[in-house]
């Protein structure tokens, strides 16, 4: 299972720090970031499926903002 966030995440080293704080808390879960799209997205990887309001929950509690983007 695939899901996609949107973020305002801009910093690479923010991104990176936020990537390892994903796959320790979710120790299934494989975090990337493309800083180089408009939405800053975060796409969240798991085989037995991502749950995407703990993924946001996480975001907000460290002050960012995510939002999960529908599957099209």
């Amino acid at each position: 299972m695939v899901e996609v966030f949107r973020t305002n995440v801009t910093d690479r080293s923010q991104a990176n720090w936020i990537i390892d704080r994903i796959q320790n808390t979710f120790q299934d879960y494989k975090a990337s970031f493309d800083l180089d799209d408009c939405d800053r997205i975060l796409v969240v990887k798991c085989a037995t499926g991502v749950q995407p309001l703990l993924v946001i929950d996480l975001l907000h509690g460290i002050d960012c903002y995510a939002e999960a983007l529908p599957d099209d």
